[in-house]
């Protein structure tokens, strides 16, 4: 994420007020980045570009041997509340690292846990980088008044804080919905959430097959509430693998974030239309949409056709993925062995991906009802 690959224009149609609220917000985060001086305090709605004008200026500073620290705010407690247990550094001689970094970059104000001491930590932190003028950049959805009023009376200076509020739309769900409406089949799994997973339902598992699902079911939850890296779920048709990776779709949508849920077949399928000469969406805009999904859900990997063309196609999208670290989900009856090797050989990598083998008999209480009628097609 750099101030070049930055799009002042969107993703789609802006007003001519969106369009200058991004001009604005670039223009400014490069001047600050220029000379790291004060408070910049970027405010604005989901997938505005506030992420990307935050990373770009912490980039630049690094390009240029800054000392830099960026965090999201919830990873930057979780840090701090690990430091206790940890041997390589002290509580102190971390939490002295964050107050006194040359810019520190805050994502995401306002999520972190609201815990008496969580709020205690950031506002200690911000205190005293407020008291000493020490360059920091943050970025938050809420509204000023939403946040704790100690630290928000401070981000309200106008002599330390540049604050600037950009009026656009989200661009991540503007690629997902106005590309090409049909490709992401989420709605479809609507009621496959994590509640109505029914774990007690399968009541003629072994001791071994419950501990199987539950691992497996904790890894999807796990996954959800941060989605990093891959995670990849194996095994037979009809055992929960599309109703797990529909769970993670349906509660990151729900928390505002677009998702991309599309069956493997089917995603080959949309490419291929985009050559109709009718096509209303080029093969570009679509390819592009799908290697640099916020969240990709892939299901039924394994079951496309095998040409060469769609094998380099998958190919094509998952290094991409796997280079940039993007967050991807993978369903599969296929063995490893059977996969394209230069796929799962970036799956076995364990710095980026988890895999778990759901080896439990098929459900047939008509809790994954999409992945019977699939097999039951062909």
């Amino acid at each position: 994420m750099t101030f070049e690959s930055f799009l002042p224009g969107g993703r789609g149609q802006l007003s001519s007020e969106q369009s200058q609220s991004l001009e604005t917000a670039l223009q400014i985060s490069r001047q600050y980045a220029q000379h790291l001086e004060d408070w910049l305090l970027l405010l604005g709605p989901y997938g505005c570009g506030k992420t990307h004008l935050a990373s770009a200026i912490a980039n630049f500073a690094v390009s240029l041997a800054v000392p830099t620290l960026f965090l999201t705010v919830p990873d930057l407690l979780d840090w701090l509340r690990y430091a206790y247990g940890a041997t390589d550094v002290s509580f102190e001689q971390r939490f002295e690292e964050i107050r006194n970094i040359r810019l520190l970059v805050l994502d995401d104000l306002g999520t972190q846990n609201t815990t008496a001491w969580a709020q205690e930590k950031l506002f200690q932190i911000l205190n005293y980088r407020y008291v000493n003028h020490l360059s920091t950049v943050l970025t938050t959805n809420q509204e000023l008044k939403e946040i704790d009023p100690r630290i928000s009376s401070r981000l309200q200076d106008p002599a330390l804080v540049t604050r600037l509020q950009i009026a656009a739309p989200d661009f991540r769900r503007a690629a997902q919905d106005s590309a090409h409406p049909a490709l992401s089949s989420l709605h479809l799994h609507i009621e496959q959430t994590f509640g109505s997973f029914g774990l007690r339902e399968r009541e003629k598992l072994t001791p071994e097959e419950h501990q199987n699902i539950e691992k497996a079911f904790r890894a999807a939850h796990e996954f959800s509430e941060d989605p990093k890296g891959w995670l990849v779920l194996l095994g037979k048709y009809s055992v929960g693998k599309t109703h797990l990776a529909a769970a993670i779709g349906n509660y990151r949508h729900s928390l505002g974030e677009a998702t991309l849920f599309v069956v493997v077949p089917d995603l080959l399928d949309h490419l291929r239309a985009t050559f109709n000469p009718n096509s209303t969406i080029s093969y570009d805009n679509m390819f592009e949409e799908i290697r640099t999904a916020r969240l990709l859900i892939l299901d039924d990997l394994g079951t496309q056709s095998t040409t060469p063309w769609a094998k380099e196609k998958l190919y094509q999208i998952f290094n991409y993925r796997y280079n940039a670290r993007l967050a991807t989900v993978i369903t599969s009856s296929s063995s490893m062995e059977d996969l394209d090797p230069r796929i799962s050989s970036r799956m076995y990598d364990r710095r980026l991906c988890r895999i778990f083998l759901v080896d439990i008999p098929p459900y047939r209480s008509g809790a994954v009802p999409s992945e019977k009628r699939r097999t039951r097609k062909g």
